[in-house]
């Protein structure tokens, strides 16, 4: 099953997405950037944004929120007591919104699902509460879906985020140590009914050693499943 033509998707490295909709508009999904190995150069300045979603509040994920909102005025999405956090940094142009919740942009609905995670900012020094870590369903203008897992497990309700939200495509993270491992992202893929999977969060770091290899392995019986092991910097169309 092939992709929608209007949708262009590009892997930053480790959790880091952009999605260029049918509508015009440009996504950011975690924004680690500058300080991610895995990004290319080319892609570490952010001169357009006008839609940022963040997962949780790690610093491999919070990324260059802060410098990219404030330099392109972009709506940042996050939970409540992320987004209060971020606030108090300088974000003017914030929502926040909690599980089960959905914001509503232009003609996008992004839905916050759960994940299974910590979720802990790191701030001169102490660690303060960041709120639960999530991941999200976006439904763009013209109808296609997609989950961004965020950092998490295998959790048996994402069927029913399948069920739901019927995204067609997920990115999920395969690395393990942190994360799922392949083992269990081959699981998600099942419980999610998806035809089209990114892994993402592997790589960038040599503890994390989840492979797409692997991941494609274990989904040999699953046909009508696309693995895209894209490189950092190579789109997705």
């Amino acid at each position: 099953m092939s992709l929608n033509r209007d949708v262009k998707i590009r892997w930053l490295g480790h959790s880091a997405f952009q999605i260029d909709t049918p509508g015009g508009k440009r996504m950011l999904i975690d924004p680690f950037l500058n300080g991610n190995p895995a990004c290319p150069e080319d892609c570490k300045h952010v001169e357009r944004c006008d839609l940022l979603l963040v997962t949780h509040a790690h610093g491999d994920h919070i990324g260059d929120t802060i410098p990219i909102s404030k330099a392109t005025g972009c709506q940042v999405v996050s939970i409540v007591e992320l987004g209060s956090w971020l606030a108090s940094k300088g974000v003017d142009n914030i929502v926040t919104i909690n599980k089960g919740g959905t914001f509503r942009y232009d003609g996008i609905s992004v839905t916050m699902v759960n994940a299974f995670h910590t979720s802990a900012i790191t701030d001169d020094g102490q660690t303060l509460y960041g709120g639960e870590p999530a991941g999200y369903v976006v439904k763009l203008e013209n109808g296609f879906a997609f989950y961004h897992a965020g950092d998490t497990n295998l959790f048996g309700d994402m069927a029913l985020i399948g069920e739901i939200y019927r995204p067609e495509l997920a990115m999920l993270p395969i690395g393990d140590h942190y994360t799922m491992s392949p083992l269990e992202a081959a699981k998600a893929v099942r419980l999610l009914g998806v035809s089209h999977v990114i892994p993402m969060h592997y790589g960038t770091f040599p503890v994390l050693t989840g492979t797409p290899d692997e991941l494609k392995e274990l989904l040999q019986d699953e046909p009508t499943v696309t693995v895209h092991a894209l490189k950092p910097g190579e789109f997705l169309t």
